[in-house]
């Protein structure tokens, strides 16, 4: 069965998420983009203020693929305690030598790769991540106004990631404006997470304030 991951801007909504019992609450920021990320100062608060059994991720930002930047804003997210580091694989620079940089990190924390389903994508980047020691990958969407994960990609190509990823033993979760109608189509290709933040948003706004009713909407249907 597919777990749940909600993302959240702020202490007020980890603590709203973290009561309604979703799986892995995820910290960023997406005012600044795809994967903005939060102050290194707000994701040290929440991780200090919620259940030391909650899971938490949290993203970067939105970098360019440049191994010592990212491998400096990997290493001081991972050191705030958050369990999972995002890092999305954005298609400026070197995606390979980014990856392998991370190489002792991988070996240490647990990280998920972010892939675009809306970008330069390879799945031969799997392969590498899996060399490398990541955690997981996840596939989402960059530019958010080009519509839903669906709308991208049909669905036997999510089949198809989703299956090598858990061929390779990585943790597979799929994200991207998706919706509570999207569930019907995704619960059955078995991802171990589906993502959301703007199916619950206030007006459907990934950038407005989480809804309480929305979010215990989904959950509930995540649980069929």
């Amino acid at each position: 069965m597919s777990r749940m991951l909600a993302s959240v801007v702020n202490l007020q909504e980890a603590l709203m998420v973290e009561q309604v019992g979703v799986d892995i609450i995820d910290l960023k920021q997406p005012a600044h983009g795809a994967l903005g990320a939060l102050e290194i100062s707000v994701v040290q608060e929440i991780v200090l203020a919620l259940s030391a059994i909650t899971k938490i991720s949290a993203t970067v930002g939105d970098l360019p693929m440049q191994p010592e930047r990212v491998y400096d804003a990997v290493e001081h997210m991972a050191n705030t305690g958050v369990d999972y580091v995002k890092i999305g694989i954005f298609p400026n620079g070197d995606s390979v030598a980014t990856l392998k940089k991370l190489t002792p990190l991988a070996q240490q924390f647990s990280l998920i790769a972010v892939l675009f389903a809306d970008a330069s994508l390879d799945f031969s980047l799997l392969a590498t991540l899996k060399n490398v020691g990541f955690t997981g990958v996840m596939l989402d969407t960059m530019d958010k106004k080009r519509g839903s994960l669906l709308q991208i990609m049909p669905l036997t190509e999510l089949s198809n990631f989703v299956a090598l990823a858990q061929s390779k033993q990585l943790l597979c979760g799929l994200a991207g404006s998706l919706r509570l109608t999207d569930l019907p189509s995704l619960l059955p290709l078995k991802a171990d997470y589906l993502g959301f933040r703007g199916a619950l948003c206030q007006q459907q706004q990934r950038t407005s304030s989480l809804d309480l009713t929305a979010l215990m909407q989904l959950k509930q249907a995540m649980l069929g």
